[in-house]
């Protein structure tokens, strides 16, 4: 697990501005920093020793003839098996790590190696003779990769922080991208905060030759999500396929030649890696952390986990770590944004970063996370919306009228009158637009006021759902509307905000997070799931429930979904003020000129009268205010 960063035709700056740069992800590798530098490309590697801890895996990597060169972030969990493949047609080997076997696969077998790799990686690979650079990002997206790309420059980094340090980077500001983070507290497909840095989509990779980048840069999918292709088979038969494609899969995810460790929330996804892995290895010691929270939760409709991590840490005798959960959101919330890269508006990332923070305190630097069941398997609320969603459609417009304007006069603070409310909201849309609008959070279409005049021109024409209905039109019009909403969590939610937010805030501490449920193997046999499988009535992840009774307590297996929450509302209307009117000022917000003041006071006091919910805009507005002032505005 590593921080890399590529830039074609280096030559172009100083390289003590280079070096400036490529300390600012040394966050994510500290055990040993390398890089090679010459009049084509400058490749960099911080690297955190995960397998072979020699200085045989130290990067950048050279094959024995020094014509190819690889910097390397990420884990392949199956590279014996590939390394064992090119052993027989003849390959020689200096060293146990994966990155090697992703050298000498690419030599082997060119851009099909990605073909082989059942694993999470973001690299790139230098052809010295033939002056190309290959860059390729893992199939889910779990690592991320960011590239900068104008007038034939070409950069790309681990992080988007280190590729804005180079001198002369164009930091132009995407008005549209602001908007997705308002619109869904992240930023879905390619785009970022800035005009010209985008993240390289999952599954894809670039390729260019550095003495023609402009006209050689080409970039290619290498994978899609399987889709059309659901099986039928008998509950026992699935049942006991899940069973061993999920130990398997969890089996190849303790691979590490350092200690490892588990978030256990005392959730279903969570608990099943702590059961699989202590079935696996029944006489070893594992280490679980768990967050203890408070008693604020209730209003934003979480509870606390404690109690259920425990109770599955005495089931399955592991040593639970418990973790303070409380949060000093004015002292932490400018850092997370900073480590995030991006301005989402959830703070669930601290407390990831909390537990990491433990872990390496204890000595383990990998550990493994539930991350991907919900968005397999099902397990959002936006998944048990669609049950009621086919029979709202019967239900008389009058009816449905009068309890929009009930609802209206009740509290918007209270969780219950959220969920109604947006379930009402879009069950009069076409069924496309309501699988779309569950994804909401604010639409911004409805208050462009909030943006100055200047900005509203940028958007008049933009509409944040738009690559969410490209995404759509790439499933058969058969397709189930339950796998429609799980195609987008996986190629839009869980990529731009689950797991960009627990890579960045892992790397922060120096620990590596894996993810069992993102084993291609398993994902290949959840999108062939039949969706009875996946959710029956209202019960979410019907399959993985019916597994947790062989393994789990009846009270893990029945529990309903939660999370990790924290009282927002509750700050934004009161713990943050002076934040909010501190930062949120005319003079910074003209300065900025982004966000309307008048505009934003009247939403800051709607919210504060319980006319709308608007907790989480504010955050957000904060957030991208947070990230201007260290990203655009360079004051970090």
């Amino acid at each position: 697990m590593c921080g890399i960063l590529g830039i074609v035709k280096a030559r172009r700056y100083e390289r003590a501005d280079i070096l400036q740069a490529f300390a600012f992800i040394k966050h994510r590798g500290s055990d040993h920093s390398g890089y090679h530098d010459d009049e084509n490309i400058f490749l960099g590697n911080h690297r955190l020793v995960i397998q072979d801890i020699s200085e045989k895996g130290s990067q950048p990597m050279y094959d024995a003839s020094g014509r190819y060169i690889i910097i390397f972030n990420g884990e392949i969990y199956n590279h014996w098996e590939i390394r064992k493949q090119l052993q027989a047609t003849g390959f020689q080997f200096n060293s146990t790590s994966d990155t090697e076997t992703v050298l000498y696969g690419y030599i082997a077998y060119g851009e099909k190696i990605l073909q082989k790799l059942n694993g999470i990686f973001a690299f790139s690979i230098y052809d010295n003779q033939k002056k190309e650079i290959f860059v390729a990002r893992d199939q889910l997206g779990v690592k991320p990769l960011y590239y900068y790309f104008l007038d034939k420059t070409f950069i790309f980094c681990s992080e988007i922080k280190a590729i804005i340090k180079l001198p002369g980077i164009d930091k132009q500001i995407n008005y549209p991208a602001l908007t997705n983070y308002l619109q869904f507290l992240w930023s879905p497909g390619e785009m970022t905060p800035f005009s010209f840095v985008y993240k390289l989509l999952p599954g894809n990779y670039i390729t260019c030759l550095v003495d023609d980048v402009q006209s050689t840069f080409s970039k290619v999918q290498y994978y899609q999500l399987p889709i059309d292709q659901i099986k039928q088979a008998k509950e026992k038969d699935v049942l006991q396929q899940l069973n061993e494609t999920f130990s398997q899969s969890v089996d190849r995810q303790l691979l590490s030649d350092v200690p490892y460790g588990f978030f256990l929330s005392g959730g279903i996804d969570s608990s099943l890696v702590v059961s699989a892995a202590r079935r696996l290895y029944p006489e070893k010691e594992m280490d679980c952390f768990t967050i203890k929270q408070n008693d604020e939760l209730a209003p934003e409709g979480f509870t606390d986990d404690f109690n259920y991590a425990k109770m599955v840490a005495d089931h399955t005798n592991v040593k639970l770590h418990v973790v303070d959960g409380n949060i000093d959101i004015l002292k932490d919330f400018d850092k997370m944004i900073w480590h995030l890269d991006e301005p989402q508006a959830d703070v669930a990332p601290l407390y990831v970063q909390n537990v990491c923070n433990a872990a390496i305190q204890n000595g383990i630097k990998v550990m493994l996370s539930g991350v991907g069941g919900d968005d397999l398997f099902s397990g959002y609320r936006r998944h048990q919306a669609l049950f009621f969603d086919k029979y709202l459609q019967y239900v008389p417009g009058f009816m449905m009228q009068w309890v929009g304007d009930a609802l209206q006069k009740r509290n918007f603070q209270n969780p219950s009158v959220r969920r109604i409310s947006k379930l009402l909201k879009h069950s009069s849309f076409e069924k496309l637009h309501r699988i779309v609008g569950y994804f909401e959070w604010f639409p911004v279409k409805e208050h462009l006021n909030l943006f100055t005049l200047d900005v509203q021109q940028t958007l008049i024409d933009y509409d944040p759902d738009e690559y969410l209905f490209r995404l759509l039109k790439q499933l058969p019009e058969d397709t189930d509307t339950l796998n429609k909403m799980l195609f987008l969590d996986l190629k839009t939610f869980l990529v731009d905000h689950n797991l960009n937010y627990t890579d960045k805030m892992g790397m922060a501490c120096g620990v590596e997070v894996r993810v069992p449920f993102l084993d291609l193997e398993l994902v290949n046999f959840a999108m062939h799931l039949p969706v009875k499988y996946k959710m029956k009535g209202l019960t979410t992840k019907y399959l993985l429930r019916q597994l947790s009774k062989k393994y789990l307590p009846d009270e893990i297996v029945h529990r309903s979904k939660t999370g990790f929450g924290a009282p927002v509302r509750k700050w934004i209307m009161h713990d943050l003020d002076e934040m909010i009117y501190e930062r949120l000022n005319p003079k910074l917000l003209r300065e900025q000129g982004i966000f309307q003041f008048d505009s934003v006071l009247k939403l800051i006091k709607d919210n504060k009268d319980a006319k709308i919910d608007a907790s989480y805009t504010i955050l957000t507005i904060l957030a991208i205010q947070s990230w201007m002032e260290q990203f655009a505005n360079g004051s970090h």
